[in-house]
């Protein structure tokens, strides 16, 4: 026909025969399946973490004993000395006066810090490690330096002896020992499963108590601290779940130290309290996974442990947002003490439970599983 292209009577007939295709966008797993999936892969590397963070804190404290003779800074309140509350409310450099004060004591360690309320600074407290005798030495330098005259009723000072202030820090560190034994041995009564090695941890433990609390000497104190190691080896054969949360309450408190220790922080009988407090908080996270996780049997592991993860998130999360708070309106050093090591505590607390323990008990199951 005239006019007509074959071409184009084609040309219909191939557009037709090549379907048009969409490129359709990959989808995105949800955030929580991409987590449980990352982490059924990568639990054995994540284990990394923990342990060089443990690695660490323990160098840092080592490096510190040799260099200085303690494993911890340690206030007056448990090495002894003097210290001095001045009420005032001129605006005061703590830093300078410290230098000041320094100078004018050089032979003594002297810590300075403000007293304040939520509105403004309330006054001063002065810390020295100073014998009673030469508390007119300090008074005189700090009426120096402050420019302001001393009387009863704008200062108070405390004594701590120096032989008091010690015996009271090993009296102290005394009961963090035994209350992590006992932390120990309950953890291992209820996930152990030999009767025949409950009642000896029981009992071991219960020696180690009477042996450095009431029985006091020497010859006892170190049958205390022998049985310790002992009782992590009786933990370790018979109770790999047990030894998990000893491990991670240990690493909380090790790793919590370690940086108190690089902030320049000095403890005082307030800190002590707090790593008890961070004791008892580390177990209840570890117990909650290991709960969920050995105990129950619904989904799987990694349901059950991120499960677990869920709740005990939103526990340090509530806690953390109260000690925030709580670091943000108080004027009191103590609370500020207590409250920032336990905030130390829980962060350490998340690697250590959700990574570590976590991690444990997935090898754990996974060889008794293949046994």
């Amino acid at each position: 026909m005239e006019g007509n292209n074959p071409d184009e009577a084609i040309k219909p007939v191939i557009e037709a025969k090549e379907p048009s295709v969409e490129v359709q966008p990959k989808e995105k797993k949800p955030l929580i399946p991409a987590l449980k999936e990352f982490y059924s892969a990568h639990y054995k590397k994540l284990l990394i973490i923990p342990i060089v963070l443990l690695v660490l804190a323990i160098i840092q404290i080592a490096v510190q004993t040799a260099t200085t003779g303690e494993f911890m800074k340690k206030d007056v309140s448990l090495k002894g000395g003097l210290t001095v509350t001045v009420l005032t409310d001129k605006e005061i450099s703590p830093e300078i006066l410290k230098n000041a004060l320094s100078s004018d004591l050089p032979s003594n360690d002297i810590s300075v810090r403000l007293l304040k309320s939520v509105a403004a600074t309330s006054g001063i407290i002065i810390s020295a490690d100073i014998e009673n005798e030469k508390s007119d030495e300090l008074l005189a330098s700090i009426e120096k330096n402050l420019g302001i005259e001393l009387t009863p009723d704008t200062y108070t000072i405390e004594v701590m002896g120096s032989t008091l202030g010690a015996s009271f820090f090993r009296e102290t560190f005394k009961t963090l020992y035994i209350a992590f034994l006992f932390m120990a041995m309950v953890v291992f009564l209820f996930f152990g499963t030999s009767l025949k090695y409950k009642a000896i941890s029981i009992a071991l433990t219960l020696l180690a108590a009477y042996s450095l609390l009431i029985n006091k000497s020497l010859a006892t104190d170190i049958i205390a601290y022998i049985l310790g190691p002992v009782l992590i080896v009786i933990y370790t054969i018979n109770s790999i779940p047990s030894i998990a949360v000893i491990l991670a309450a240990f690493s909380d408190i090790i790793i919590t130290l370690a940086v108190v220790n690089l902030i320049g922080m000095k403890i005082s009988t307030a800190g002590i309290a707090a790593f008890l407090m961070l004791v008892g908080y580390s177990v209840d996270t570890d117990i909650l996974l290991s709960t969920r996780v050995l105990k129950r049997k619904e989904g799987t592991v990694i349901d059950r442990i991120f499960g677990a993860m869920k709740t005990g998130l939103m526990m340090t999360l509530t806690t953390s947002a109260a000690v925030i708070l709580t670091l943000i309106f108080t004027g009191s050093e103590t609370i500020t003490q207590i409250m920032t090591i336990i905030f130390i505590g829980l962060l350490a607390d998340i690697i250590n439970t959700w990574i570590q323990n976590a991690g444990i008990l997935l090898i754990y199951l996974e060889k008794k599983k293949n046994e």
